[in-house]
């Protein structure tokens, strides 16, 4: 049986049908080749990839590495926090102990304020008492007596607790200490000196705990004398 010729080839020579087949056979499986050729080597394409991107992740730590603070930087780090921590530390222990100061010492504010009274009474009490019935009555003038020692003793006590009377006649008026109730003409005082104490004050420790009710000198009224002196006493507490 003879074979049928093909098609004619570039050199003009015919080609058969069973070159032909054969030929694209070959290219089949030529290409059959290249992809499982491809598929093999996909993971190893894979594997240089992450390669490359464990490379760019290890020099982006290296970048972050060298950007930390170095081992003498953290440490002067540290001891600049500890020193503030220990200042602190320090303040808040002088704050409690002057907290406790104060409370030990002015715990007895209050009561001391409520007991003054005591004393002004027995102070009332033997400035009603006119010195010609001292002298005529032997019964009051023991009762006197005995009204002078409790008023000392009330007055020791409370100075042994820190508390201590205010008796500002003769001074300057301080509006930290005294409470101007009224004015009074006087030309031998200087204008704004306590001339007369209505009521003692008193302080416990360093702290006002009652202030003096006073007098304070002023100029003698006259035509000239608001002119001349110009003087005006700040009676404001």
């Amino acid at each position: 049986m003879s074979k049928k010729p093909g098609k004619s080839s570039d050199d003009g020579k015919p080609v058969s049908n069973d070159n032909a087949e054969l030929r694209q056979k070959a290219a089949a499986d030529a290409a059959r080749d290249l992809a499982e050729d491809a598929f093999e080597d996909a993971p190893e394409a894979e594997d240089n990839l992450e390669g490359q991107d464990g490379e760019t992740e290890d020099g982006e730590g290296q970048e972050a590495e060298e950007t930390e603070p170095s081992p003498e930087e953290q440490i002067a780090d540290l001891k600049d926090r500890l020193l503030r921590v220990m200042a602190e530390n320090e303040n808040v222990r002088r704050r409690a102990q002057r907290d406790v100061e104060d409370a030990s010492k002015y715990a007895v504010s209050s009561f001391a304020r409520d007991i003054l009274t005591i004393g002004d009474n027995l102070a009332r009490a033997l400035e009603s008492v006119p010195e010609n019935a001292r002298e005529e009555n032997e019964s009051l003038v023991s009762l006197l007596d005995g009204v002078t020692m409790t008023q000392r003793e009330f007055v020791t006590t409370i100075e042994r607790h820190g508390i201590k009377r205010i008796d500002p006649k003769g001074e300057k008026f301080d509006h930290n200490f005294h409470q101007a109730v009224f004015e009074v003409e006087d030309g031998e005082n200087e204008p704004g000196t306590v001339v007369q104490v209505v009521q003692q004050g008193y302080v416990i420790g360093d702290r006002l705990l009652r202030p003096a009710m006073v007098g304070v000198a002023k100029p003698p009224a006259g035509p000239d004398s608001e002119g001349e002196s110009g003087t005006k006493v700040d009676t404001k507490v």
